[in-house]
């Protein structure tokens, strides 16, 4: 299984990006998927993730702001990302599991920036 992100850069505070993460096989097949991130000398964090139930769990930091849809045609799921903050600065990472086994993608990096 892999999964391939994209659709990171840079923007202005204020404005908004899109990533996408592309996967190798139909994205219903995972228990969960979502996104973390990992901003400049620090953790990894979550910042989104969609259960098996289809509930949208998201960071408290990005409430409001970042949205999560699917297009099981595609086997993509996106993030929509409004209203970024320098603090959204980060390498982004798409996740999925399927129980047990886990799956990351690679990072895309998102720099917020004037």
């Amino acid at each position: 299984v892999q999964l391939q992100a994209s659709g990171g850069g840079l923007v202005q505070p204020g404005g908004s990006l899109r990533p996408s993460c592309a996967a190798s096989i139909r994205i219903d097949s995972f228990n969960n998927m979502g996104w973390y991130r990992q901003p400049p000398g620090r953790g990894r964090e979550l910042v989104a993730l969609t259960t098996s139930d289809g509930t949208t769990n998201f960071a408290d930091s990005v409430k409001g702001r970042f949205t999560v849809s699917g297009d099981d045609a595609k086997n993509t799921v996106y993030l929509q990302m409004n209203s970024l903050k320098p603090g959204d600065t980060a390498d982004y990472f798409c996740y999925a599991d399927q129980g047990r086994r886990v799956y990351w993608g690679q990072g895309t990096l998102v720099t917020v920036s004037s």
